[in-house]
């Protein structure tokens, strides 16, 4: 007999989620999904075609029961449209309880992103029908929410630490990114070694085979290129990749740099390169499936990865690092931590500290100046490291044993 798991994530397809991924190796493995998650309206704020606030409600997608919840989307990503998205799931969230009841699941599984809230509802009903609740933290609260908004209010920040360290301590299990992590949480939670388990972030097995797309060559057939993909943030710090492209133009490095996402700060990333004269030097190509970034990892001489400087950020893999990793191209990143030990200890490229400028411009002239043999050896020793460590198939399996162990 089957098993079935209620998944419990803000975002979901059609949004490019890990989690998407995930519930597919959970449904090819012989695992019945239910997803309780919100309207698809990120990262732009608007509604992907064909939904709104109160429209495609149910759904089903290759055989997941999706069930969706009354959301605010974020519109202009403006600081309040953000915590009005933020606060509604897990509201209107509850308000699906008496149905979901009605099945019986073998386990809660909460994808937990930003914010930790929208664990409410899957907490709540692991009390009224005694099931088992996992919990996979991608985004550590409140730490994480300070990387994006840097509260210095005492008492908004013990509010803070209280209710996010609770949503944690009711889990019976949690999943950790990275070792690190799991020592912060574990600390806070008090929870016993046999309920905490470290299961990196795996990416989707289409990273592994990078792929040529006429079009893309053609838009950019020759050159240094530096590639950067994904959501664009205050935690990814443009302002960084900015002040390196200005030193480099300075040092006459011709680096392309071609920057394939959005997200909330992507307007101001923009004004930033045309306020510093850069526009020459950028390509800024928007959201994109994640299906087609193996056009562009293809082209890439290097993936730049940045983040902003946090204690909390120094103990994650960010989940665009391991998918780079697995498209065998070398690294250049501006992190401090995990990530950039990860990187600089096998020699995937160069890794310095989040917000160095000068240390990620001599970075990437060093990748620029680097030969083409020098290049894929980096690259390789990259491909190497995913297969050992951090394969998807190996790691989901992993998941699953934690996530039905007694």
């Amino acid at each position: 007999m089957s098993k079935k798991i209620l998944v419990i994530c803000q975002h979901f397809w059609p949004e490019n989620f890990r989690i998407n991924d995930l519930c597919e190796g959970f449904f090819s493995r012989n695992i019945e999904i239910d997803v309780l998650c919100g309207e698809p309206n990120y990262p732009k704020g608007e509604w992907f075609p064909g939904y709104s606030a109160f429209r495609n409600r149910r759904e089903i997608h290759n055989g997941i029961r999706i069930f969706r919840t009354f959301e605010i989307r974020r519109k202009n990503n403006t600081n309040l449209r953000i915590f009005l998205n933020y606060m509604c799931f897990p509201i209107a969230s509850i308000f699906h309880l008496p149905e979901l009841l009605k099945n019986h699941y073998d386990r809660i599984f909460i994808y937990q992103l930003s914010p930790v809230y929208m664990a409410w509802a899957g907490l709540l009903m692991g009390k009224l029908s005694r099931t088992p609740v996992v919990m996979y933290i991608m985004d550590l609260w409140p730490e994480n929410l300070y990387s994006v908004l840097p509260f210095r209010n005492p008492l908004i920040r013990g509010i803070l630490m209280k209710t996010s360290s609770d949503c944690y301590r009711q889990a019976d299990k949690l999943i950790c990114l990275t070792e690190a992590m799991r020592r912060i949480v574990q600390e806070r939670t008090r929870k016993s070694e046999t309920n905490l388990c470290v299961i990196p972030q795996c990416c989707e097995k289409l990273y592994e085979k990078p792929f040529p797309v006429p079009e893309l060559m053609k838009r950019f057939p020759d050159g240094f290129r530096l590639i950067f993909t994904g959501n664009i943030s205050p935690a990814q710090d443009y302002q960084v990749m900015t002040a390196a492209a200005k030193l480099l133009e300075e040092q006459h490095c011709r680096i392309h740099w071609i920057i394939v996402g959005d997200g909330m700060s992507c307007d101001d990333f923009k004004e930033l390169v045309r306020k510093e004269g850069l526009e020459h030097c950028f390509s800024f190509e928007g959201f994109h499936p994640v299906e087609e970034i193996p056009g562009y990892t293809y082209l890439a001489d290097g993936l730049i990865a940045c983040l902003a400087k946090s204690s909390l950020l120094e103990c994650t893999i960010p989940a665009k690092v391991m998918s780079y990793i697995a498209s065998g191209k070398p690294l250049i990143l501006a992190m401090d931590g995990e990530a950039q030990n990860l990187v600089n200890e096998h020699q995937c490229g160069f890794a310095g500290a989040s917000g160095d400028a000068e240390a990620l411009a001599e970075n990437i002239r060093k990748l620029y100046q680097a030969s083409e043999e020098e290049r894929r050896q980096m690259g390789e020793n990259a491909r190497r490291l995913h297969f050992e460590r951090f394969e998807r198939d190996k790691n989901l399996d992993k998941l699953i044993d934690f996530l039905f162990s007694d």
